[in-house]
């Protein structure tokens, strides 16, 4: 018959846990600086798109119902029939 499955010992093996429980490496001053401006150009690009949706929105809302003809109202004679 198998044995049991044994725990790992502390002292030579590496426990195995979760990425997010393992331990990270500190980034460099060049990483972080990278990090930092790609989390800028994505908040700035953001917040373009946003403006751009919230103008456009108020345009179509201050422009609504704005349509013109320029058909003759009934009753009135054309143009074609008041020159013959």
């Amino acid at each position: 018959m198998s044995s049991p499955p044994s725990t790992p010992s502390r002292g030579g093996e590496k426990l195995l846990t979760t990425p997010i429980l393992q331990a990270t490496n500190a980034l460099s001053p060049e990483a972080e600086a990278s990090t930092a401006l790609i989390a800028v150009v994505i908040t700035m690009v953001f917040l373009t798109l946003l403006s751009d949706v919230i103008l456009i929105f108020f345009y179509l809302y201050k422009n609504r119902g704005s349509y013109v003809t320029y058909e003759p109202a009934e009753g009135e004679p054309s143009a074609i029939l008041q020159m013959e």
